[in-house]
């Protein structure tokens, strides 16, 4: 049965070698697989939305309805976590959605998925946070961390609950983080074992080595389950995209609207 780890793995594609670099030492320059999905996740999305703004008609087709039910759902969230000013935060939160919606949905056709790698959903969750952080000074300076001052507590508890809050906030990366990266690498996994199971089955069958002939109903409810996850791994790859962008949505309310409501 084929290793169900080894498609996560990074491989190069194109190998530039190694470079000194001022700061990193010593670095190795390639084209990965990673590098390649990224790209074609990127480029998919920049042609969408060419599609969709090129042929805008006032009675849309199928791929201007797409989008613009895209665009609205997640103006829509915006609009109703961060209230009058989400639409300038919207392009933030509509580009993460749409990053992590194509790449999820690219890896069920690819052999290599770009949001099971840690690196790839901390990047995501890095850049959500430090947009979350700066904005919170910007907007409010060192009342920012009025953020982590609970008035509606009891003032005996509100250090040890500020103090909770705090840690929470700093929590908020790594749970964005690893929530996507282990939902897309547990059903890929899952997958991949079912997939093996089928194959594995259904040649021990034929060959008369195994379970036999027996080998071939067990194969049949492996074949079922593959077709019910891979069912299952498109509904979890829209969700975790739309999930990442409410988080995002909820983190940046916390901030633009600190002590006042919308």
């Amino acid at each position: 049965m084929a290793d169900p780890i080894h498609q996560f793995q990074i491989q190069k594609v194109v190998d530039f070698g190694a470079v000194n670099l001022p700061v990193f030492g010593r670095t190795e320059l390639a084209i990965t697989n990673s590098h390649i999905a990224m790209t074609v996740a990127f480029l998919l999305i920049v042609l969408f939305l060419q599609i969709v703004t090129a042929s805008a008609k006032v009675v849309p087709g199928r791929v201007q309805t797409a989008g613009e039910s895209l665009f609205d759902m997640i103006d829509g969230v915006t609009d109703s976590i961060i209230g009058h000013e989400g639409r300038r935060y919207f392009p933030f939160v509509f580009t993460l959605f749409l990053l992590v919606l194509v790449m999820n949905l690219l890896g069920m056709f690819l052999s290599f998925t770009a949001t099971s790698q840690l690196a790839v959903t901390a990047t995501f969750a890095a850049l959500t946070i430090l947009l979350v952080i700066g904005i919170g000074f910007a907007r409010n300076g060192l009342g920012f961390f009025k953020l982590f001052w609970p008035s509606g507590a009891p003032l005996l508890m509100r250090p040890f609950v500020g103090l909770i809050e705090f840690f929470s906030f700093l929590l908020r990366p790594i749970t964005l983080a690893l929530r996507l990266f282990g939902n897309m690498l547990g059903g890929h996994v899952a997958l991949k074992i079912f997939a093996g199971f089928v194959v594995a089955l259904g040649a021990g069958a034929f060959a008369g080595e195994g379970l036999g002939l027996w080998g071939l109903p067990v194969a049949a409810l492996s074949m079922s389950m593959v077709v019910a996850l891979t069912a299952l791994e498109f509904l979890v790859a829209f969700l975790q995209a739309f999930v990442f962008a409410v988080l995002a949505s909820i983190y940046l309310n916390d901030v633009v609207n600190l002590g006042h409501g919308h």
